[in-house]
């Protein structure tokens, strides 16, 4: 449930169609602003398992970090999240 709600936030904070988040077998969002992806494997997709998700929206674990280390694979030249996580510190106050 924690990685379902944490998808659809991320959603609400970047919202579009541009990039897939994946974290199964959790859930899937598309979210970033640009052009719509709408057949075919997407050019942007960040995949992950659902601890390291919640350790990217938590801020327990940095981007960067994930990435380096294996945890998470994105590709294309939107899929770099870093700036949207940690979710809170994304949000407008």
């Amino acid at each position: 449930m924690a990685v379902r709600f944490t998808l659809e936030e991320l959603a609400d904070v970047a919202p579009g169609h541009t990039v897939e988040v994946r974290v199964p077998p959790d859930g899937a969002v598309q979210a970033v602003e640009g052009p719509r992806h709408t057949r075919g494997t997407p050019p942007n997709v960040v995949q992950t398992d659902p601890t390291t998700w919640l350790e990217l929206v938590t801020g327990m674990l940095t981007w960067r970090d994930a990435v380096s280390s294996g945890r998470l694979t994105a590709s294309g030249e939107r899929a770099d999240l870093a700036g949207l996580l940690p979710l809170q510190a994304a949000r407008q106050r």
